[in-house]
């Protein structure tokens, strides 16, 4: 049989490759095998079907305790989304320029305020609306050089910078811990069937904005 991939007579892509993530949730679901594994073990005796039971219990708190660990990873994103958000807004004012923060944007930082979730596609719209407006300003910023001087916008720049990137960090975190999420809801036996008893889905990893991405294509030197 030949190689699945044969590097002597490799189909190349000369452009490259956009990979995008596929903002796709994929519900855990289980066969007739399953429950004829959990049946086969009750029939073995009552030992080996409540060392099972047992065993569902565990995984069932650990995939519980591993949704907590996504929820403070979200949030630490949240709190750094929130303070960009007031850099960006003392960033607009000290620079004297009208910026358009749309009305949503504020409504989301109400919603964060209060206290009340929000999805990850939300969030994921969020973040994207913070880096166009982000864009803005550095643009505003740069078209006047002689506003570089003012310390009090080079400060506010400044933070906005280091917020970027601790939202990057925050954001590899989540992505860590939603990548652990998606691996152990498919661990068979015990994990995958808690997982689709309980109605479980994949998870959607945070993604890069289009301003982001443009960014990354630009050229900086």
């Amino acid at each position: 049989m030949a190689n699945e991939l044969d590097e002597l007579n490799p189909v190349e892509m000369s452009e490259g490759l956009d990979a995008k993530v596929i903002a796709k949730q994929i519900p855990v679901k289980t066969g007739v095998g399953s429950i004829i594994f959990e049946v086969l073990l009750w029939l073995l005796g009552i030992i080996p079907g409540v060392i099972f039971l047992f065993m569902k219990i565990k995984a069932g708190n650990y995939l519980s305790q591993l949704q907590q660990k996504i929820q403070h990873d979200a949030s630490q994103i949240d709190n750094y989304l929130e303070q960009r958000v007031m850099i960006l807004s003392n960033c607009a004012k000290l620079l004297d320029k009208a910026i358009d923060l749309d009305k949503s944007t504020f409504e989301s930082i109400v919603a964060y305020r209060s206290g009340r979730g929000v999805t990850d596609e939300e969030r994921n719209a969020f973040a994207s609306k913070l880096d166009s407006v982000s864009t803005s300003v550095n643009v505003a910023f740069e078209n006047y050089p002689d506003l570089k001087a003012h310390r009090e916008i080079a400060d506010a720049m400044q933070q906005n910078n280091y917020l970027q990137r601790e939202i990057t960090a925050a954001r590899e975190v989540y992505n860590d811990t939603i990548n652990t999420w998606n691996r152990e809801i498919y661990a068979w036996p015990t994990k995958m069937i808690v997982a689709s008893k309980r109605g479980y889905t994949t998870r959607i990893p945070f993604i890069a904005s289009q301003e982001v991405k443009a960014q990354a294509r630009g050229v900086f030197f």
